[in-house]
């Protein structure tokens, strides 16, 4: 039987003995969040979404409409908020439960 080259590290977790490769993904799958949309669709970054309502939009005196298109959004570590640019407002950012993906 062949050794192993890689280390073991203890899951204090699952109280078990793994693979240092593999806690560290299954550590990385845990600190990932998921963004979702209005309608459950999962949103990445880059993607184009749709307002689904009108919008007033605190500081810069304005309304984006129901229909308007963002396009290429960011996300940011937080499930209900997505960053994005759109001319005329600086550090826009929208909570995902007024949009839908394109």
């Amino acid at each position: 039987m062949m050794a192993d080259d890689e280390d073991y590290v203890y899951d204090e977790e699952s109280g078990e003995w793994m693979p240092a490769s593999e806690l560290a993904a299954k550590q990385a799958a845990a600190n990932t969040v998921e963004v979702r949309d209005s309608v459950g669709n999962v949103l990445a970054d880059g993607d184009s979404v749709t307002l689904i309502k009108d919008l007033t939009v605190k500081g810069a005196g304005q309304t984006l409409k129901r229909g308007t298109v963002i396009p290429a959004i960011r996300l940011t570590g937080d499930e209900q908020e997505i960053d994005c640019k759109y001319p005329g407002i600086k550090g826009l950012v929208l909570r995902a439960e007024f949009v839908r993906k394109r």
